[in-house]
């Protein structure tokens, strides 16, 4: 493009479920000529330093995370610490401001990039900087819980209030059971970071910056990005879908010879992402829905709550009934070149973002099974919605699911002649198409650099 380039400042919130999208973006915005200087943890820079594509114009800015009473020492992102502490590497994210706020001054970007930092606005301002929230999360989700409509900051929130989308919303298929929406009102009113709330810090981040990006497109969440722009009254960006590159590695051998051995579509590939962990009860429930199905499968799971190995946690027998044609493994997995091997036909996702656009990029048949807050929007986005894959079925009450519940969502999806799969099969074909289609991504970007030019 003809116009200037810029120089971006990127300052996620201390996830690598954050952090690794914002180095999505940060690739796609250097491949055009921008300079970005990036702001995450220390000890985290050798974790990504490899998905860095444009070294020349990428660099990353080690910052050193101040100790918090409560964080084990040298904890630096969500990945060191269990989720109740989370809100300690939010503290310790906020006694960054000075630092942050000398490298700003240094560094003169004309834009910073964050998302949970809710001060960084103000300090922008003052610095004349642009700041945009740039929202990993799906614009559906944030409408639908931290709507300004809610005024969750002058009446508080509780679980009921959410059974229900909030006034205006432009969706009716997408609501919560009594126990997703007693789980989401306790986590976003408690306290994360110093002395603020969690709703409180996302509406401050929202309502102070001087615009919001989704990484998304128009066709998949535009009615819901447009609620947005209209509650907070600001400028709304598409970055695109942002569907992650194909990495250069191929599938180790042991993962070959496993996937190889199974005819083209037929295996499951189940991956609840890093940070979930099972209660025992529905650890076992699960395994045994995937035992269930006949089908060959690759579970990559955490050892459940109290169990120190996945092998301590399986049911009686199990190993020995699944032989030869299920593995159930606790550590790190390839998702992305699995989800691309010909055998694979069904995967089972915690729906969390960046899983969900691996899916979608690739032929395996969703079966949507929601963990915690956003995730939850997500699976109705795509179940409801879109109709591109089937949720397993829970209790209302109580949230717990079968292993039968598991054995009917699966075979829903791959069975041939069931109506409700033939449907999602159609979809998810049509939106693959639409979502690998020549340029698509690249006319998202191009327009994403316009409207910032826009902004300055």
């Amino acid at each position: 493009m003809a116009q200037k380039t810029f120089h971006i400042a990127m300052y996620p919130w201390f996830a690598l479920g954050h952090i690794t999208p914002f180095v999505h973006m940060a690739n796609k915005l250097a491949e055009r000529g921008h300079r970005v200087s990036f702001f995450l943890p220390a000890k985290t820079l050798s974790k990504v330093e490899a998905f860095n594509l444009h070294p020349d114009l990428v660099t990353f800015v080690p910052i050193t995370v101040p100790h918090v009473e409560g964080l084990p020492h040298g904890a630096e992102t969500t990945n060191d610490v269990p989720f109740p502490l989370h809100h300690l590497i939010m503290t310790a994210m906020d006694l960054t401001e000075p630092v942050i706020e000398d490298y700003l001054r240094e560094l003169k970007p004309q834009f910073v990039f964050f998302d949970f930092t809710c001060w960084l606005p103000a300090v922008t301002r003052k610095l004349g900087i642009k700041s945009v929230h740039y929202c990993i999360i799906s614009s559906a989700t944030i409408g639908y819980f931290l709507s300004p409509a809610r005024k969750i900051l002058e009446r508080g929130l509780t679980g009921p209030d959410l059974l229900e989308p909030p006034e205006g919303f432009p969706s009716s298929s997408i609501k919560l059971h009594a126990h997703e929406a007693r789980g989401v009102a306790a986590v976003t009113t408690k306290e994360f970071g110093s002395g603020i709330s969690f709703a409180e810090r996302q509406q401050r981040s929202y309502s102070d910056c001087d615009a919001i990006a989704f990484k998304t497109c128009k066709e998949i969440e535009g009615p819901y990005c447009d609620y947005i722009a209209s509650q907070f009254e600001k400028p709304v960006l598409y970055a695109g879908p942002v569907v992650p590159e194909s990495p250069k590695m191929a599938l180790e051998k042991q993962w070959e010879k496993l996937l190889n051995k199974f005819e083209s579509g037929t295996m499951i590939f189940c991956a609840l992402g890093s940070e979930c962990v099972l209660k025992n009860d529905q650890f076992q429930e699960l395994v045994l829905g995937l035992e269930l199905t006949g089908l060959p499968f690759l579970a990559a799971l955490k050892p459940p709550m109290g169990a120190e190995t996945i092998e301590s946690a399986l049911p009686e027998g199990f190993q020995e009934r699944v032989n030869g044609r299920g593995l159930v493994h606790g550590g790190w997995v390839p998702q992305q070149l699995i989800l691309r091997h010909p055998s694979v036909g069904c995967f089972v996702t915690h729906c969390g973002s960046g899983s969900l656009a691996e899916g979608m990029a690739n032929d395996c048949q969703l079966v949507l099974l929601p963990h915690v807050g956003d995730q939850v929007i997500n699976a109705r986005l795509m179940a409801g919605e879109l109709r591109i894959g089937v949720e397993v079925e829970k209790g209302e009450e109580d949230g717990l699911f079968t292993k039968d519940a598991v054995y009917k969502a699966v075979k829903t999806v791959m069975d041939d002649d069931n109506e409700l799969g033939k449907e999602t099969r159609a979809n998810h074909a049509k939106w693959k198409q639409f979502l690998l289609a020549p340029g698509l991504e690249n006319s998202y970007m191009n327009e994403f650099i316009i409207k910032l030019h826009a902004l300055l």
